[in-house]
C-alpha cells in the first residue's frame, strides 16, 4: 500500500497558496458556467528565438549606431519610424525573461531588490548604442549615489534612501535624492549637447547650453523644489491588494521616493518667447528625453507634455545645476526639465527637444501611463481613457521614525519624525499625529517643522503623547493651505495603477511605557537576567510571577471560577 505522502496532490507550498501568502500561484475561478473552471497561472517555458527573422532585420550595430558625436547611449526613435519598426521586429521574434512576481508573493531580501532582467534583455536585443546600457547605468549608480541607497530596481534604475536618511536634512543631498529612471543613463558631453525647440512656435530654434546660460538673454532662476514620484508609498497599496503589472516592474516604493533640491536654470517661458512665442494652435509643450523606453514591444524616447498655462506661469524650468553642483549624470546632465508641483514623471531628464503641440502628448508615458483609475477598474476592463491623468501631486505625509512593527520603549511619549508635502504650489500648513489610530490628534508645533516654502515639503519632529501599552497605531496626516487633507485609510486611496498613495500614513508600533512601575520593573528584570528582550516574539526565560505572589493574589481576590 502506498504511503499517504506518495499519494498527495498538494504542492510543497500548498498552505501558503491557500492562505494567499503566495497568491501568484492561485488559480482564477471561472464560475460563469454550470461547473467552476480553474484557470491556472501561466507557466513560462524556455526562451525562444527566431534566428532567421533576427538576421533579416540587419546589422544591429549599424542600425542603432551612435548618431551624434558625444552622445553615448542615445538612440533617436521619434524621427525615424522605420528604425522603430526594426526594433519592434527584434523584440517580437524572440522571447524574454518575465517580470519577477513580487506583489502577491515575498519580496526578495536583496539589494537591488528587483534586477530588471527583462529591460536588460530588451536593451541588449536592440544592440548598437544600447548594448552596454545596463552596465553603464549601474556603473553610474556606484559612482554618484550614496552606498546606503535602497536599489528597488537595478535597471532601469529606481532607488530611494533608507528612512533614517530621508529627512536627515531639509534639503536632500544629491547622492541621497531618489531616482526614478525609465531606461538607461545617456552620457552626453556638454559641449556637444543641443536643444531643439520646434513645432507650433513662430521661429523654431536650436540652443547650446552656452546660449541658455547667457544671462543677457535669459534671467537666471534659483528655486528650492520638492520632487515626488507618484509611486511614493506604493508598498502600502501592494500590501493591501495587488495592482497593475507593467513592462517596467512597479517598484515597491516606500516613503523615500521624494526629495528636495535647490535648482538653478531659466524659465522655459522665456525660451519660448525667444522663439517668437507659440504659433496658432499651440497649447502644450512636449518634452523629449534621450533615454530609450519600451512599451508593448515598441522602442521610443521618453516623451511627456505639460500645458502652456503651466509654462506661462513660470512654473517649468530648464535646469543645469542641482544643490550647487552641475546636474549629476544620473539626474539628467547636462539639462533637464523641472516642473514645479507636478509628479516627477513630467520633469524629463537628458532633455534634447521641446515641441509645441496642440493637444496633450499622445506618447504612451503621457497618454497611457501615470493614470489614476476608479477602484472598479482593473485588468478585466481597464482603458486609458478611464484614468485621470496625474499632474499635480495631492497632499501627503509620512512617518520616518519609528518604523512599522517596531517596538518602542518610552516614558509616555513616542518620538516621531517625518515629512509632509502638497503639490501645485500649495504647502503643508498643519501636520497632525495620532497614537490611537486617528481618534485623537495632536498638532505638530510650528517650531518643530522646517521652514515653509511654496514648492517644497516640510520635515517635522514630534513627541506624540502615548500612555497605552501593547500594539498601537500611530498615524500622521497633513492639511495644506487650501485645507486639503488626506483620506484616513489606504483602501480609499488604492487604485489599479498603484499611484498616489495619498492616505494618512499608518504604522503599527508595540508600545512599552516605562513610566509605568510594572513595565519599568519588568525591563529591569530582562536586563538583570540577560534574557533576550528582542525580538518581541522570543519568550522570556524567567518566571514572570513567583508561586507565592500568584497564590497571594487569589487569596486576596475573587477566584477565577465561581460556583454560583
Amino acid at each position: 500500500m502506498a504511503s499517504a505522502a506518495s499519494e498527495t496532490t498538494n504542492r510543497p507550498d500548498e498552505w501558503k497558496i491557500e492562505q494567499g501568502i503566495n497568491g501568484a500561484k492561485l488559480p482564477f475561478l471561472d464560475q460563469t458556467g454550470d461547473e467552476t473552471i480553474k484557470i491556472q497561472p501561466r507557466v513560462w517555458g524556455e526562451l525562444t528565438k527566431d534566428q532567421a527573422a533576427l538576421d533579416a532585420v540587419g546589422d544591429r550595430d549599424e542600425l542603432f549606431a551612435r548618431e551624434r558625436e558625444g552622445w553615448q547611449g542615445y538612440v533617436e526613435w521619434e524621427d525615424y519610424p522605420a528604425k522603430k519598426e526594426k526594433a519592434h521586429k527584434l523584440l517580437t521574434c524572440q522571447t524574454f525573461p518575465p517580470n519577477p512576481e513580487y506583489q502577491m508573493g515575498p519580496i526578495p531580501d536583496t539589494n537591488p531588490v528587483l534586477p530588471g532582467d527583462d529591460y536588460k534583455a530588451w536593451h541588449a536585443a536592440i544592440g548598437g548604442e544600447l548594448t552596454a546600457a545596463a552596465d553603464d547605468s549601474w556603473a553610474t549608480v556606484l559612482e554618484e549615489k550614496h552606498p546606503d541607497m535602497l536599489h528597488l530596481l537595478q535597471f532601469p534604475y529606481n532607488a530611494e534612501p533608507p528612512k533614517r536618511l530621508v529627512t536627515s536634512k531639509p534639503v536632500t543631498p544629491n547622492p541621497l535624492h531618489f531616482v526614478r529612471n525609465h531606461g538607461g543613463i545617456p552620457a552626453i558631453q556638454k559641449e556637444k549637447w543641443s536643444l531643439r525647440l520646434d513645432g507650433l512656435v513662430a521661429n523654431p530654434k536650436t540652443y547650446t547650453l552656452h546660449d541658455l546660460m547667457d544671462e543677457s538673454k535669459f534671467a537666471r532662476i534659483e528655486k528650492l523644489v520638492t520632487m515626488q514620484c507618484s509611486g511614493t508609498r506604493r508598498i502600502e497599496q501592494i500590501s493591501l491588494y495587488a495592482g497593475q503589472g507593467d513592462s517596467v516592474p512597479q517598484a515597491p516604493w516606500a516613503e523615500g521616493a521624494i526629495g528636495t533640491a535647490r535648482y538653478v536654470g531659466i524659465s522655459l517661458k522665456k525660451v519660448v518667447k525667444d522663439c517668437g512665442g507659440l504659433a496658432r494652435g499651440g497649447k502644450h509643450l512636449e518634452f523629449y528625453g534621450a533615454d530609450t523606453y519600451f512599451k508593448a514591444h515598441q522602442a521610443m524616447n521618453y516623451v511627456v507634455s505639460v500645458p502652456w498655462s503651466k509654462v506661462k506661469a513660470n512654473e517649468v524650468l530648464l535646469v543645469w545645476e542641482m544643490n550647487g553642483e552641475p546636474l549629476p549624470r544620473i539626474h539628467g546632465f547636462p539639462l533637464r526639465i523641472v516642473v514645479l508641483g507636478y509628479i516627477g514623471a513630467r520633469s524629463v531628464k537628458w532633455l534634447y527637444r521641446i515641441k509645441a503641440i496642440e493637444t496633450p502628448s499622445l506618447a504612451p508615458v503621457q497618454s497611457r501611463e501615470y493614470l489614476y483609475f476608479n477602484q472598479q477598474v482593473g485588468k478585466h476592463n481597464q482603458r486609458p481613457t478611464d484614468g485621470i491623468q496625474i499632474q499635480e501631486m495631492p497632499v501627503s505625509s509620512a512617518i520616518m521614525s519609528p518604523w512599522n512593527k517596531q517596538v518602542v520603549i518610552h516614558n509616555g511619549a513616542v518620538k516621531c519624525k517625518g515629512w509632509a508635502y502638497s503639490g501645485g504650489g500649495r504647502w503643508p500648513e498643519r501636520i497632525e499625529v495620532s497614537a490611537d489610530g486617528g481618534f485623537s490628534w495632536y498638532a505638530v508645533p510650528n517650531e518643530n517643522m522646517s521652514k515653509k516654502h511654496k514648492w517644497t515639503w516640510r520635515t517635522w519632529e514630534f513627541d506624540v503623547p502615548c500612555d497605552v501599552e501593547g500594539w498601537i497605531e500611530i498615524v500622521c496626516r497633513c492639511w495644506d493651505n487650501s485645507l486639503n487633507t488626506q483620506p484616513l485609510n489606504v483602501r480609499a486611496a488604492w487604485n489599479w495603477g498603484l499611484h498616489v498613495t495619498s492616505s494618512a500614513h499608518r504604522i503599527s508600533v508595540y508600545s512599552m511605557n516605562k513610566s509605568r512601575a510594572l513595565t519599568r520593573a519588568r525591563l529591569e528584570r530582562f536586563e538583570q537576567t540577560g534574557s533576550p528582550l528582542a525580538p518581541l516574539t522570543c519568550p522570556e526565560d524567567f518566571v514572570t510571577q513567583n508561586e507565592d505572589d500568584y497564590q497571594k493574589f487569589w487569596r486576596e481576590n475573587d477566584p477565577r471560577d465561581v460556583d454560583d
